[in-house]
């Protein structure tokens, strides 16, 4: 038989090796991280119908959501559904899509039959430093005579003693941050308040808890 010809050596290629075991545990570290990030998700309350602010959330306006745990959101859990129609009441409109937030709800009572929620947007000077849930406050209508429509609030004076509902954002102690504040009134008192709220036009003055 002729000699076969030699077999040349198989070059080893050992960052090739390298590489491949590089992308094994690459995948290997992605694949645990994913099921480390899985277990910090949490289920949370989401609203699908729209609920009026001081009505009970009823269990056909809520669906549980998987969204990523983060200390810094006070999400309502889906498990803590039963105490919200006892307990608590949400303090603004919710509309369908909205995450439900401890911030959104309330434990006072309910609105009475000639209360509603109005919200306002303060800019800084419109509001006092310490302003806080709770108060009581006056609004006094700020906008220029020449800008007001006819039959508008003309007076200086919107509402004498209205209750702070909630605050969202955050003042510094000079209150120089703008806020945005829903406030308890009478539906005789809403229609000027909106229609100043909606020009940026109403300013908020503490005023004594006692009764006027």
């Amino acid at each position: 038989m002729a000699d076969r010809l030699p077999t040349p050596p198989r070059e080893r290629k050992p960052a090739l090796a390298a590489l491949a075991v590089l992308l094994i545990l690459v995948g290997a570290l992605g694949a645990a991280t994913l099921v480390l990030r899985a277990g910090d998700r949490i289920e949370v309350i989401k609203i699908t119908e729209r609920v009026p602010a001081g009505q009970p959330i009823p269990d056909s306006a809520m669906a549980p959501v998987l969204v990523a745990e983060d200390e810094a959101v006070s999400y309502v859990r889906w498990g803590q559904r039963g105490a919200l129609a006892e307990d608590y009441r949400p303090a603004v409109d919710l509309v369908a899509g909205t995450l439900l937030v401890g911030e959104m709800l309330t434990t006072d009572e309910t609105l009475g039959s000639d209360e509603v929620i109005v919200g306002v947007s303060l800019r800084a000077g419109q509001f006092p430093s310490g302003l806080k849930a709770g108060d009581s406050v006056a609004a006094y209508w700020v906008g220029d005579e020449r800008t007001a429509e006819e039959g508008a609030a003309r007076e200086t004076v919107i509402a004498e003693r209205v209750k702070v509902e909630n605050i969202f954002g955050e003042s510094d102690v000079a209150g120089r941050n703008n806020l945005a504040v829903t406030l308890r009134v009478s539906r005789g008192e809403a229609p000027d308040l909106a229609r100043a709220a909606s020009g940026g036009d109403v300013s908020l003055v503490i005023v004594s808890s006692g009764t006027s």
